[in-house]
């Protein structure tokens, strides 16, 4: 596949070629190629090693790739790392912020780690803490912070610099619906400032709320990537259901359908528990002509509609895996690199 430096949306902010990162005979990136324009969300999907994380830390300075290249706001991700640094931010998949230290002053210590005066740090600080709801608990320890609220001040330590990009891993692992719904309203918010973000999760609906192009890894590599539509196209097409006012018709419709080979779709199944015909569509002339023939042959139709898989199917099928939704609210840790390192990387080394 070739890959261009810019693209009709604007330039790329990161940019990754044949990546790789191994932890001795075990590839956890293996020969990446990754684009993420300007102001967009990138949703990075795998399942629980794909290899996801990883990726995230070589890309934020934590690890060193052992081959390829990656350029991220410009910077090159191994020989400029101290710049880069000071242009990205990352909230980990569980929060890492300092529990003996109010929220006020986790904040305010990162503001002056980034070089901030002390003037600024103590109002960004205050900025943040306003725009993520946590004003009234701002001089309480971090560690009286409840789940939510600890993920909502990670978030906000991350913004503290106004980071250009900003890398979010599994950013709502363990956290309700309602705190999750406010984080997508925050990613959004930060996108439409200008922010391009790279998110990684399992969550089906995070990725289709929040990311525009989607690629999805597994064993360290690439195997599809894409727009939510494109991607869901790519795996089953349209599925074209009618429901026949007559369940005794089931089996006749999907055999008259059948027998006109001329129309040039898949093969119909009749569904007896949901009471529809199944029809695999790959044209709007197919859908056309479906209904055209069912009339003519005079059945009653009680219903018609067309579905896309959803991208749990999607999921499922290029990976073989069920996403982290069926296995409960918090999901599977990402566990692809053997040894943990440290996810705060807004610090200058």
């Amino acid at each position: 596949m070739t890959r261009q430096t810019t693209t009709a949306g604007g330039r790329n902010a990161v940019e990754v070629r044949g990546l790789v990162k191994h932890f001795g005979e075990v590839r956890a990136v293996d020969g990446v190629d990754l684009d993420v324009r300007e102001g967009t969300v990138l949703g990075v999907l795998g399942p629980n090693g794909a290899g996801k994380t990883t990726l995230v830390r070589c890309l934020s300075t934590l690890l060193v790739p052992d081959a390829g290249t990656a350029t991220v706001a410009g910077f090159d991700v191994v020989r400029q790392p101290r710049a880069l640094r000071r242009t990205i931010g990352l909230t980990g998949q569980y929060a890492s912020v300092d529990e003996k230290l109010s929220g006020r002053e986790n904040l305010y210590m990162i503001g002056r780690l980034l070089d901030l005066s002390r003037k600024d740090a103590r109002r960004r600080a205050d900025e943040m803490l306003e725009r993520f709801s946590l004003t009234d608990a701002a001089t309480r320890p971090a560690a009286k912070y409840s789940g939510g609220m600890r993920r909502r001040l990670d978030l906000a330590a991350s913004m503290i610099g106004r980071p250009s990009v900003l890398y979010l891993d599994e950013p709502t692992t363990g956290l309700d619906p309602r705190t999750r719904n406010e984080v997508w309203g925050e990613v959004r918010l930060m996108v439409s400032e200008g922010a391009t973000v790279l998110l990684t999760t399992q969550y089906m609906e995070e990725a289709e709320q929040l990311a525009g192009e989607l690629t999805v890894i597994d064993r360290g590599k690439v195997i599809a990537e894409g727009g939510v539509k494109e991607l869901k196209t790519k795996v089953g097409g349209r599925t074209l259901r009618i429901r026949p006012a007559l369940a005794t018709d089931l089996d006749r419709m999907a055999g008259a359908i059948a027998q006109a080979e001329v129309l040039g779709v898949g093969t119909p199944t009749a569904d007896h528990a949901d009471g529809v015909v199944n029809v695999p569509l790959t044209t709007d002339e197919q859908l056309t002509a479906v209904v055209s023939l069912l009339t003519r042959r005079e059945f009653a139709l009680a219903e018609i509609n067309t579905h896309l898989p959803s991208l749990d199917e999607v999921f499922l099928a290029l990976t073989g895996q069920k996403t982290s939704d069926a296995a409960g609210p918090a999901g599977p840790s990402d566990a692809d690199v053997p040894d943990e390192a440290p996810e705060r990387q807004e610090v200058p080394a």
